[in-house]
This record gives structure tokens, C-alpha cells and sequence, in this order.
């Protein structure tokens, strides 16, 4: 990567992702082909999306935790789960060839839209929570495997754990979001781990990422989350099937 324009534009990609990501989920589907794009290897652009993703949960958490929004010690149970699943997930992904990591991306991309499509309609109200006994112990079960695939690619994995942490915790949207931000900073450290053991990232263009990952991240955190829902939703919808025909026809 030699062109002097790709630094501001990771700067402008990375605070769309921190956004996105921080709001609802699914911004390393715009992250991810942009580096590819750019010309990192496909396994090296996973890598190297680590390190914004680190930042921008860490900035999230910040965020939310300034406003009085904490689920803590649960979501710390869930988080160390979906640590030791991360590793898992990592290691697969290191060795991945880059067709095949390609064509799996597109496969995640087309699967996340019909999520964000059909999914029920998430309500903010607040909820009589389920965080203990056999609810705590379903949660930890399911986020181990959840690590694993945050730890393999992570892209589109926010809504699924929105959707579970509503429908099954019964939590709010606000608190299922600073529930997601501290796990995924959690276990995101064991997968960056992984990657940079193996040489797997390329720490400039990942922290030059990063700077517009913990911006986006840090804004969304302290607005309200149902502001540009529709609008987000619309964006992610149009930007993942083209991406998704991209890298399925024209890797």
C-alpha cells in the first residue's frame, strides 16, 4: 500500500465501522474488503482489523461506562468464554487460504443481510433481565462458540449476539450494546494474539484504522441507539451484497 489517499480513507472507513459496529454490529463486513481492497492479504487484513476492532470496543466500553451503562460481572463471565473460544477461531483463520476466506466472507455477508432484514423488531423497553443461573450458564455455553467465530473471521457477529443477549438475557438494546462492546473487547485480545504470533498483521495501516474505529466508536456510544437505525440498516443492506458479488465473482 503506497498511495498517500488510503491513509484518510482508513481513517473515514474506520469511523463508519466504529459506528456501525458500536450501534449494532456488522462493520468489519465494510472493514474487512476495504483492506483487501487496498491490497493486504486476506489473512493478513483479518489480522490487521484486530487492532482497530481493540480500540474500538475499548473506546465503546469507555463510552457507555461514562453514561452509567455497565452489566458487569456478566458480561466479564461471557467475555472470558468467548477468550478461550477466540483462540480456537484464530488459529483456523491464520492458515486459511485467501480464495477460501474470500468466498466464506461473501457466504457471512449474504447470511448477515437476511439477518438485519428478517430479524423481529428489537424494543428498547426495559425488561425483567435473566443474567444468572441456568440464563448466565446458557450464555457462557453459546458465547464459547460465538469466540470461535469472532476469533475465525468476527464479521456480522454483533447482531447475533444482540439478538440473543434481547431475546434469551432479555436485555434492552442499550445494555445488549455494552454488553457486546466488553466481550468483544474480551476475547478480541486472544484472536490479535493469535494473528500476531503468526505474523498476521500489519500494524500500521491496523492502528492508522484504529483511529477512526475508537472515534466512531466513542460518538455511538454516547448517542442514542435508535438515532440512524433505519437509515444503517438500508446502508448495510446495499454496501454488503455489493461487496459480497465483489468478492464471489472478482477475487
Amino acid at each position: 500500500m503506497e498511495e498517500w489517499y488510503y491513509y484518510p480513507l482508513l481513517v473515514l472507513v474506520g469511523f463508519a465501522v466504529g459506528f456501525i459496529n458500536t450501534i449494532a454490529g456488522g462493520g468489519s463486513l465494510l472493514a474487512l474488503p476495504f483492506l483487501i481492497f487496498i491490497g493486504l492479504p486476506s489473512n493478513i487484513a483479518n489480522g490487521t482489523n484486530r487492532v482497530a476492532i481493540v480500540v474500538q470496543t475499548a473506546m465503546a466500553t469507555a463510552g457507555f461506562k461514562s453514561k452509567g451503562v455497565s452489566t458487569f460481572p456478566f458480561n466479564i463471565y461471557l467475555g472470558i468464554s468467548a477468550f478461550l473460544g477466540s483462540i480456537i477461531g484464530a488459529y483456523i483463520a491464520v492458515d486459511i487460504t485467501g480464495d477460501l476466506f474470500n468466498r466464506i466472507l461473501a457466504i457471512v455477508m449474504i447470511a448477515v443481510v437476511f439477518i438485519i432484514i428478517f430479524s423481529p423488531k428489537m424494543s428498547v423497553l426495559y425488561l425483567e433481565e435473566r443474567l444468572t443461573g441456568k440464563y448466565l450458564w446458557l450464555g457462557v455455553i453459546v458465547f464459547f462458540f460465538f469466540g470461535i467465530y469472532g476469533g475465525f473471521i468476527n464479521a456480522g457477529l454483533g447482531f447475533l449476539m444482540m439478538l440473543f443477549l434481547h431475546y434469551v438475557n432479555r436485555m434492552s438494546l442499550v445494555r445488549s450494546n455494552a454488553t457486546k462492546v466488553v466481550v468483544v473487547f474480551i476475547y478480541m485480545l486472544s484472536a490479535l494474539a493469535v494473528f500476531a504470533l503468526n505474523d498476521k498483521v500489519n500494524w500500521r495501516i491496523g492502528l492508522i484504522l484504529a483511529i477512526g474505529n475508537g472515534s466512531g466508536a466513542w460518538l455511538a456510544s454516547r448517542v442514542s441507539v435508535k438515532k440512524g437505525d433505519g437509515f444503517i440498516k438500508i446502508f448495510l443492506v446495499v454496501m454488503v451484497v455489493i461487496m459480497a458479488i465483489k468478492l464471489w465473482f472478482f477475487n
